[in-house]
């Protein structure tokens, strides 16, 4: 008979205690850590319920405060772009874009109406995501940690750069940019992809898509191993890590009986990590490469025989005219 036992997808014994403000190895004063700790139900069921306190610092005030001023540019031009209508702009929000400079621009400042809000708005969005790259590292010093999540942060901001910086630099135009806006910005993606060639032809985003695919299948596979043997310890993998457990061993034999082998539950971490890393990494590369290097890459895939040579019976010369294919005559 089927029986429902404790698992930790929800979990529904919430354990607490006196709050914990966190380690001050390094003579941190506690004023530092803003607000007052309180716990959220909801937190509980998917993490750890405790909210608070925050250790913003300098480097997380100029971040917060860019970051501001740059969403308060890109919102101020769209609400000017609806004439300053707060239901057009609600209900064109989706549609609405702060749009790069125009090709003839080069790489100059443009007039603030064509293109310059873009350039300017930029500028505050990279120095507010680079300081709060800076305190990822600050932070993981303070607390005697490894810099992995400053280096996993740099791979994001990696293809970041390549997007709105590097690849406009190299192709001599702020126009080549990303544009801001939800809508635009998946069209901007279309037309890149149909510019080029078609990116799907790129064998640096096949990489990506191979380690995006990748991470999600590894983070499902790690993440369903330690809830299945939550009830013996599992969740507790420093623990395993250093004093291997029943958990452990059980999560071992289940992989090594179902693929041969098994990651250990260190070495997941670094799996995993690594195809995180990589997704934007190899995308930022691949990005880089087009229209610097490659213009499609179509033709590139058919002359490196990544791609298919079309003898034309499927195109419109199999009708004798591209009219005829189309219907026109």
């Amino acid at each position: 008979m089927f029986s429902i036992e404790y698992q930790n997808i929800f979990t529904q014994v919430q354990v607490r205690g006196e709050p914990e403000m966190g380690t001050d190895d390094h003579g941190t004063l506690m004023a530092d850590r803003a607000g007052k700790p309180w716990f959220l139900n909801l937190a509980g069921w998917l993490g750890n319920a405790q909210i608070g306190p925050i250790n913003i610092g300098m480097a997380g005030v100029v971040s917060i405060a860019s970051g501001i001023i740059w969403l308060n540019i890109i919102g101020i031009n769209m609400l000017a772009q609806v004439d300053w209508s707060i239901p057009e702009f609600l209900r064109q929000l989706f549609w609405l874009a702060l749009e790069p400079p125009s090709p003839e621009y080069g790489l100059r400042m443009p007039p603030l109406q064509d293109g310059g809000w873009y350039i300017i708005a930029s500028f505050f969005l990279l120095f507010s995501v680079m300081a709060w790259w800076y305190r990822s590292w600050q932070l993981a010093a303070e607390q005697k940690m490894g810099k992995h999540v400053f280096w996993a942060f740099g791979a994001a901001i990696w293809l970041f750069l390549v997007l709105g910086l590097f690849r406009p630099i190299l192709m001599g135009s702020w126009s080549e940019a990303v544009p801001y806006g939800i809508f635009p910005h998946l069209d901007w993606t279309t037309a890149f992809s149909i510019r080029y060639g078609n990116l799907y032809y790129n064998p640096f985003h096949c990489l990506s898509i191979v380690f995006l695919y990748g991470s999600v299948l590894l983070f499902a596979m790690h993440g369903a191993t330690i809830l299945a043997v939550t009830r013996y310890g599992g969740d507790r993998e420093l623990e395993q890590i250093v004093d291997r457990g029943t958990a452990t061993e059980r999560a071992a034999l289940f992989w090594r009986w179902t693929m041969g082998f098994n990651a250990t539950m260190e070495g997941i971490h670094r799996w995993a990590w690594w195809f995180a890393v990589l997704t934007p990494i190899t995308g930022g590369i691949g990005i880089l490469l087009t229209g610097t290097v490659v213009d499609n890459w179509f033709i590139w895939a058919q002359e490196h025989h990544f791609a298919p040579m079309y003898d034309g019976s499927y195109g419109y010369e199999a009708f004798g005219s591209y009219e005829a294919f189309i219907g026109q005559e």
